[in-house]
């Protein structure tokens, strides 16, 4: 029999079984090593939430074995809960030179720009983080310097491969290291964590060249403005797109803080050399529509992204209308249908031309997956040749098609959830506990339960509304004056109906027992009871209800 002390385990605290919040976690002889610390969006199930990180309570606990944290790319599902959950873990980071420029600008931005050791990790490149011997591999993704990342420990050696592809010509970086990938299965692998998001298209999505010579076909031939929206940590793709304007003889403006932050990370590790300087978005107002492309931000319909307000018409700077061209250069992310639609109607009504992955003119490619299809995963397979193998980073059906690709390649494949801790060595791998996972939702500066009293109210007042009242009583309970009510979301602030709820609630009052009417408690809770069912008979809802008492 072992023990946490004496054994290597894998635990998923996000991300497996839910595309988004990747906090993977491995633990080695009492030690733990975090991989990825990413966020997600709130979507349709949670439209009280903007922004959820992972629930990293059970990690905290175990704080002063945490070893550190490593980072495989800089995609915000990956990346993007650091700043918001360091200050619990507090451990060194690793991560290659982009990873740890991006991360520099996003901790300085919550005041931890001095405060957090960030060690970085060239691509390809060798550390130690004891018990763990690290090795960062090559992987093509849509972002620069993605990497899979090698864990060699006393019980064998575990690949965890982030988010990959097989991309001959990726535009930015080398290709994925099928050598490096090789050379480690020689050695022999226990187990591979591995991506699942693309499982089932049978045959690899193509090359980022492709899209930049797409690209570059579909821009050429546009008349008036040009819009372009992508991930704005996609610097292939926002080098494609403004090459294609240059030669088009357009000159190029961004729209969207997240893209400019990541373009200033690309200038300074190298990257975009053969790009022009952007101009401002105060320029591009003055130039002509045939001189301008825009790259922007708001692939995936975001609220307050530049394209959501483009699309909106309430832009500060610029417009878009009759005979423009708007370029979506990035696949709907399972949950944005709704918004992504919804914007691109609005541009359509506006004049624009939309132009999306699976209707560009000829055929042309304006997109590529960043993710492996299922021959991509069958020659992983053939290359590592894992003992076991873990399908992380989808939703069930992705992991169970996964693990089918797995088998038939000769792996004996583990499913797990969040929260399973799986022992991978001594004996045979099996999920051996549980661990308490949950999300949290970023709320400005606060951290808050996703299943909490705040946002369990917010969820209510969403759907059944607020009703506030305001009374002021004597000693004896009597009502002074008339009683305030107020009911936004349910009715008009001067309507007839709040009106009534006002003449109800006096009534009220009036016919309480004296004692319901000289204790304050007693008497907020009859109030409160009395209008939830006012408007519950009315309106069938029962609403939030607030109830401020003055006693004088």
């Amino acid at each position: 029999m072992t023990d946490a002390n004496h054994d290597l385990a894998f635990i998923p605290l996000g991300g497996t079984g839910e595309i988004g919040m990747n906090l993977n976690v491995y633990r080695c002889n009492g030690a733990y090593l975090a991989v990825d610390c990413g966020l997600g969006f709130g979507g349709n199930d949670n439209p009280e939430v903007d922004v959820m990180v992972p629930d990293p309570a059970w990690l905290v606990e175990r704080r002063k074995k945490l070893v550190g944290m490593v980072i495989t790319h800089a995609h915000e599902d990956h990346i993007g809960a650091v700043a918001h959950l360091w200050r619990s873990l507090g451990c060194p980071i690793w991560g290659t030179p982009f990873v740890i420029s991006v991360l520099r600008r996003k901790l300085g931005e919550v005041g931890l720009g001095h405060d957090v050791e960030l060690n970085t990790v060239q691509p390809g490149g060798s550390f130690s983080i004891a018990p763990f011997e690290c090795q960062f591999l090559h992987v093509s993704h849509s972002i620069p310097e993605a990497q899979a990342l090698v864990l060699r420990t006393p019980y064998g050696t575990v690949v965890h491969t982030g988010d990959w592809k097989m991309d001959p010509r990726p535009m930015v970086g080398p290709p994925t290291d099928e050598a490096g990938f090789a050379k480690v299965g020689e050695e022999g692998v226990l187990a591979m964590i591995c991506d699942s998001t693309n499982v089932f298209e049978e045959k690899p999505a193509g090359s980022e060249a492709d899209v930049r010579e797409g690209l570059a076909k579909v821009i050429a031939a546009c008349k008036g403005r040009v819009a372009v929206t992508c991930f704005a940590t996609n610097v292939a793709r926002v080098e494609s797109i403004a090459l294609a304007a240059q030669a088009a003889g357009r000159k190029v403006a961004l729209f969207g803080r997240s893209l400019r932050n990541a373009v200033t990370s690309a200038r300074e590790c190298g990257y975009l050399s053969q790009v022009h300087d952007f101009i401002s978005e105060e320029e591009a107002q003055y130039l002509a529509d045939r001189e301008l492309l825009l790259i922007c931000t708001g692939s995936q319909g975001e609220e307050r992204s530049a394209m959501a307000k483009i699309a909106a018409d309430n832009h500060p700077n610029v417009t878009l209308g009759e005979g423009d061209t708007v370029i979506f250069s990035a696949r709907m992310i399972p949950g944005n249908e709704r918004a992504v639609q919804r914007m691109q109607d609005e541009l359509t009504r506006a004049g624009c031309e939309v132009i999306t992955p699976d209707d560009a003119p000829g055929g042309v490619k304006v997109h590529c997956s960043g993710h492996p299809s299922k021959a991509e995963l069958q020659r992983l397979y053939a290359l590592v040749k894992p003992k076991y193998a873990v399908p992380t980073h989808g939703e069930w059906r992705h992991l169970s098609e996964h693990a089918g690709v797995a088998e038939d390649a000769g792996a004996d494949a583990i499913l797990v959830e969040d929260g399973d801790v799986l022992r991978l060595a001594p004996g045979r791998a099996d999920v051996a506990g549980s661990a308490p996972v949950g999300r949290l939702a970023v709320d400005g500066p606060r951290l808050l339960p996703l299943e909490g009293g705040v946002l369990g109210a917010r969820k209510r007042m969403l759907y059944n509304g607020v009703v506030v009242a305001s009374l002021a009583v004597d000693r004896a309970g009597k009502v002074l004056g008339q009683p305030q009510v107020s009911a936004p979301g349910l009715y008009e602030a001067d309507g007839e109906e709040t009106a009534q709820l006002s003449g109800e609630l006096a009534r009220l009052v009036r016919d309480l027992p004296d004692s319901l009417r000289g204790e304050d408690d007693a008497l907020r809770e009859a109030v409160r009871a009395a209008l939830r069912k006012a408007v519950g008979r009315r309106l069938k809802k029962r609403p939030n209800v607030e109830v401020h008492l003055l006693r004088v």
